[in-house]
């Protein structure tokens, strides 16, 4: 991919990520504030914001919006290895941003929509693998390459999203993206189980790899070839 491209891509993934972590957090901030959007629209404006993303985003770079999710791409062969941590870093940048465009608009507000669990560290770090690999799945499924586009793609992984966070967020807060977490947590200053929201779906990302061949067979993951244009991992004609 050419400078050009590679610049496009990284700007779809820095205002995709600002968006997700803007319209999630702010939801939460004022959910907490008084409790008038509460859980379920949390959830729900979670999942229709990457549902409005990847059918805007998903044709310029596939929109990722979460480390965890190029990952798990350059794992299973659909993504060359020489972009990943450019997405990252985009990714994450957007994220920060958005945080502290939050923080100020909602400067009284000490967490910012930040994940933490509220049990056992070891019950939200399997939850996030967990939720993270469910996701990952998904997306692994009804993608082309390392591309989610189209009206399905954004459905199935706008729908998994708010549901994962509907049951799993008063546990562990459902991140399930790594860049989503580190930004409020960041801003706020309140790191204290940062590393948590970080590996765990990072664990679960690449667990998602394997359980995809194992059900969708060689095809799924691993024979992926390079091409031109757009410079990502396409799949291979069948």
């Amino acid at each position: 991919m050419n400078g050009v491209e590679l610049r496009r891509k990284l700007a779809a993934e820095a205002v995709g990520t600002f968006a997700l972590v803007f319209a999630g957090t702010a939801a939460i901030v004022v959910n907490d504030a008084g409790g008038a959007v509460t859980h379920v629209g949390v959830a729900l404006t979670f999942g229709l914001v990457v549902f409005a993303l990847i059918a805007a985003l998903g044709d310029v770079s596939g929109a990722h919006l979460n480390p965890a999710v190029t990952a798990g791409f350059w794992l299973a062969g659909r993504f060359p290895g020489r972009a990943v941590l450019s997405y990252v870093a985009a990714q994450c940048g957007g994220a920060v941003l958005a945080s502290l465009t939050v923080w100020a608009l909602f400067p009284t507000d000490g967490r910012l929509g930040g994940t933490h669990p509220t049990g056992p560290i070891y019950q939200s770090w399997v939850l996030e693998l967990l939720l993270t690999a469910g996701l990952m799945f998904v997306i692994l499924s009804v993608s082309t390459g390392a591309k989610e586009k189209g009206i399905t793609a954004g459905l199935a992984v706008g729908g998994v999203i708010a549901l994962e966070a509907l049951f799993a967020g008063p546990v562990s807060g459902a991140s399930m993206n790594p860049a989503r977490s580190l930004a409020p947590a960041v801003v706020s200053w309140q790191v204290g189980s940062l590393w948590l929201y970080l590996t765990a779906p990072a664990a679960g990302a690449a667990l998602a790899v394997p359980v995809c061949r194992c059900v969708r067979g060689d095809g799924c993951c691993g024979r992926a070839d390079r091409t031109d244009g757009p410079g990502l991992v396409e799949e291979v004609t069948r």
